[in-house]
């Protein structure tokens, strides 16, 4: 190549950039930072320090299957996509679901920049519409959500069921990893085993936490996993920090039985609409 056809060749990659840096703030804000092709980045300054949410993700990958040939892949709270493109390049079909209009516009606009539109898909909806559906996946992606739903149990229970070999969970916490040594029973003449920092609670939170008004629940490591195996899940790892990678427990499904009549007339109501 002569090096005029060079400098026509730089000049024409540098006004694509341009176009696309355009685009990337015409979407904004972003709260994925997406590596997009030819190194342009959609939040290179993230407030959260670091490259988010690629450096939570360095944490998890050892966790998740290299080939997901075949796999089908639930990724609630998509946002942008970045965890859906993530698993799409190991070979998974992708259902990525939000309820922000904003940040499903970035991720059908980065797919196409991927060239991902055929493994990904991205649709506006909420957890509890999953009661309108029998599909199940492979592999549910329950990471940054949890703690902002009103009703937390019944989603993860809905997404419980609907997981066939893997959930990757995440939620905000409150401080502390201890867990009460027996939590079978507790005599309500005393109760104050329950105030002990390893009994399984969640803190409740009315107004705001980090000025956050959709942050409602903040339970303790204890209540995490207690929840998780009362949804029918056993806890196989922890990838990192308030993360939990775990499987269908097949023992554990008997504890449904204890709410079955209620969870049937929730997800009930929900399909029809009431």
């Amino acid at each position: 190549m002569h090096n005029n056809q060079k400098s026509a060749a730089a000049a024409a990659t540098g006004q694509d950039q341009d176009s696309v840096r355009q685009k990337i703030e015409a979407l904004g804000p972003w709260f994925h930072n997406l590596h997009l092709p030819g190194g342009v980045q959609t939040l290179p300054k993230h407030f959260l320090g670091g490259d988010f949410p690629n450096f939570k993700w360095q944490e998890i990958k050892p966790f998740v299957p290299e080939d997901l040939s075949g796999w089908r892949v639930l990724d609630v709270g998509c946002n942008a996509g970045f965890y859906s493109f993530e698993l799409a390049r190991r070979g998974a079909s992708v259902l990525g679901i939000d309820v922000d209009a904003h940040y499903l516009a970035q991720a059908r606009w980065a797919a196409g920049q991927l060239g991902m539109e055929s493994q990904v898909e991205f649709r506006e909806m909420q957890v509890y519409d999953l009661a309108r559906s029998s599909e199940t996946f492979d592999l549910v992606w329950f990471m940054g959500v949890f703690y902002h739903l009103r009703y937390p149990l019944l989603a993860l229970d809905l997404l419980a069921e609907r997981t066939r070999r893997i959930m990757m969970f995440q939620t905000l916490t409150m401080p502390g990893d201890s867990v009460y040594t027996d939590t079978a029973d507790c005599n309500i003449d005393n109760r104050t085993p329950l105030l002990e920092s390893g009994w399984p609670r969640m803190a409740f939170i009315e107004h705001r936490l980090a000025n956050d008004p959709t942050n409602w629940w903040a339970p303790n490591h204890a209540g995490v996993e207690a929840m998780l195996r009362s949804s029918g899940l056993r806890v196989e790892a922890r990838p990192g920090h308030e993360i939990y990678l775990c499987v269908p427990d097949a023992q554990a499904q008997g504890a449904r039985a204890i709410y079955g009549s209620q969870y049937e007339s929730a997800t009930g109501a929900i399909r029809g609409g009431g």
